[in-house]
């Protein structure tokens, strides 16, 4: 025995004993964490590369038929991920674009199909009035890939919002996404 009372292999099995206790409640308390997170939802998100490529053959479809717009690309939440207005594009185009944008995505379906539901039932009409965000006119659908909503597009500016909705399916199609607009007879 030493001075103090302590013999010096208890001095030695205290530390063990305490760094093994510690490993032990690291270890376990890992393990719960770890199998919360696996409780977790899983979503898929929108990469930018592939919000610039649709963003970019929206454009170019519109271009590419005479019309000056703006296209904006969302995540899931509606959140702006992209936003280029063409050249020429009159400035209310971005937030037409944006606002279309985000209506799909929060809404999750195509804005030319709440366009149409709003104007066939009137009781509908608030929808208009839910979010400041909120743009109820064609151009803006959701981008669905692997069945899931992960974004949404939205083009502003084309004389009419069925052409808006073409350009924004272009935008689609470049990517891979879901078409959401019905191809022209023909096609």
């Amino acid at each position: 025995m030493l001075r103090g009372g302590f013999s010096f292999r208890n001095d030695v099995l205290w530390p063990r004993t305490f760094i093994i206790s510690l490993a032990m409640v690291l270890v376990l308390g890992f393990a719960h964490v770890v199998a919360a997170a696996e409780e977790l939802p899983r979503e898929a998100t929108l990469p930018l590369a592939l919000a610039n490529k649709a963003a970019a053959a929206a454009q170019e479809k519109c271009k590419q038929d005479g019309y000056r717009v703006s296209v904006a690309i969302v995540d899931r939440a509606g959140v702006l991920k992209v936003l280029m207005r063409g050249d020429g594009a009159g400035p209310h185009t971005t937030n037409s674009s944006s606002k279309k944008a985000y209506t799909a995505a929060s809404l999750r379906r195509p804005t030319s199909e709440m366009a149409e539901l709003v104007a066939k039932t009137p009781a509908l009409q608030g929808l208009r009035d839910i979010d400041d965000k909120v743009l109820i006119l064609g151009g803006g659908l959701p981008i669905e890939i692997g069945g899931e909503v992960v974004g949404a597009i939205g083009v502003g500016g084309a004389p009419g919002g069925h052409l808006d909705e073409a350009c924004a399916q272009a935008g689609l199609d470049s990517i891979g996404a879901v078409p959401k607009v019905a191809p022209p007879a023909g096609k």
